[in-house]
């Protein structure tokens, strides 16, 4: 999983498009193993942006869940406590 890529179901206030585009972008950057496509590649490249982006709004809208709304403070937290154990320094 590309760790750039965050959870964006269930929150509140509901996930952006500028989130659902930074998720399908970093995704395309991995797939493509290129940060920057080259000129002839590049519209290409947006196709597929917006493409994946458009999937990603799709399937989010299709969840359902009973959860309660996650807090993107909290979600935060917890992120920075697992780099803080896999990089072995202290919270």
């Amino acid at each position: 999983m590309c760790r750039n890529i965050r959870l964006l179901f269930n929150f509140d206030p509901p996930t952006t498009d500028e989130e659902v585009s930074a998720a399908a972008l970093q995704y395309a950057r991995k797939v493509s193993g290129t940060r920057v496509p080259s000129k002839a590649n590049q519209a290409h490249f947006d196709r597929a942006v917006a493409e994946i982006a458009q999937a990603t709004r799709a399937l989010l809208q299709g969840l359902e869940t009973s959860a309660p709304p996650r807090s993107r403070e909290d979600e935060e937290a917890k992120a920075r406590a697992r780099s803080a154990i896999r990089f072995h320094k202290m919270p």
